[in-house]
């Protein structure tokens, strides 16, 4: 079974590129894999096996 994560992107003017990089990443410790990233960038959905 999956479960499922949206995040509302607030990265700022500044450091875009390294403020998704560090978002990613963050979420990615976690367990989490990106799964869209939908039109316009204001936010992304995250997955992973919620049984892990």
């Amino acid at each position: 079974m999956k479960e499922y994560k949206v995040v509302e992107l607030k990265l700022g003017f500044r450091n875009r590129s390294q403020n998704f990089e560090d978002l990613l990443n963050q979420h990615a410790r976690e367990g989490w894999t990106l799964k869209e990233v939908p039109s316009g960038w204001n936010s992304v959905v995250f997955e992973r096996d919620k049984n892990r």
